[in-house]
């Protein structure tokens, strides 16, 4: 499921900006559905402009039929009726996902005790393990969450310690039973003095299985990450 929405705060329309031949929502739904990972793929939208340029050109999306304030409402309201067990969440802004980083993700549902996924990739540039925009996750020794953080986590608190930085790639699989309880539960304390959604999953006791994978991209949030990632599409 692509949640797309297409009045974003920071880049009114951006889903619908082109990106060489295609919108950033083409590309993000075409490169997901050449995986061939997934029983279907569809773009959940509120946007009648977004559902249309999926569906004239071959496509699957999905009307909302409420107002929803994450993307993580959107997804459960589409499938509360389906007959899944396991749902992917890709942003609707990640033109370039591929195959490898899912795979990944879905990999980790074949132990019957994950019930929420996503994915990390190392760091070891400073700059970008202190900027707050990117999302630092700390894990225990079975690779699920211990908490995430726009600070630089761990504190390295000895300089003779080796650290590991982990950045936390914001891909997301979910049991169908668990994602459609999230929707009823009220935002965690950690979740809004952080501004991250998946506070709420340990807030409340559900672990999130982390799986390591080697993806760098461009999430299209603003004009200037759009040049980015013309610039990266020119060198593919």
């Amino acid at each position: 499921m692509i949640p797309a929405r297409y009045a974003a705060t920071r880049f009114p329309g951006k889903l619908m900006q082109m990106l060489g031949d295609k919108t950033v929502i083409r590309h993000t739904y075409d490169n997901t559905v050449a995986t061939g990972l997934f029983n279907q793929v569809a773009v959940v939208t509120d946007s009648e402009i977004i559902f249309k340029e999926i569906t004239d050109h071959g496509g699957v999306s999905i009307m909302s039929i409420k107002e929803h304030e994450s993307g993580s409402d959107r997804i459960a309201e589409a499938v509360a009726n389906m007959d899944v067990d396991v749902i992917i969440n890709v942003q609707g802004d990640e033109p370039f996902i591929r195959k490898e980083p899912l795979e990944t993700l879905v990999n980790l549902f074949k132990d019957p005790r994950v019930l929420v996924g996503s994915l990390m990739r190392k760091m070891d540039d400073l700059m970008e393990i202190n900027d707050p925009h990117n999302v630092k996750v700390v894990v225990d020794k079975e690779n699920n969450a211990l908490y995430f953080s726009r600070a630089a986590i761990p504190y390295a608190a000895d300089s003779h310690v080796a650290v590991d930085y982990f950045l936390h790639i914001g891909v997301y699989g979910f049991r169908k039973h668990t994602l459609i309880e999230f929707t009823t539960w009220q935002p965690a304390a950690l979740e809004k003095i952080e501004k991250l959604e998946q506070l709420r999953y340990l807030s409340h006791g559900v672990p999130i299985r982390m799986g390591v994978a080697n993806f760098r991209s461009v999430a299209i949030d603003t004009p200037a990450d759009l040049e980015r990632a013309l610039k990266l599409q020119q060198q593919v």
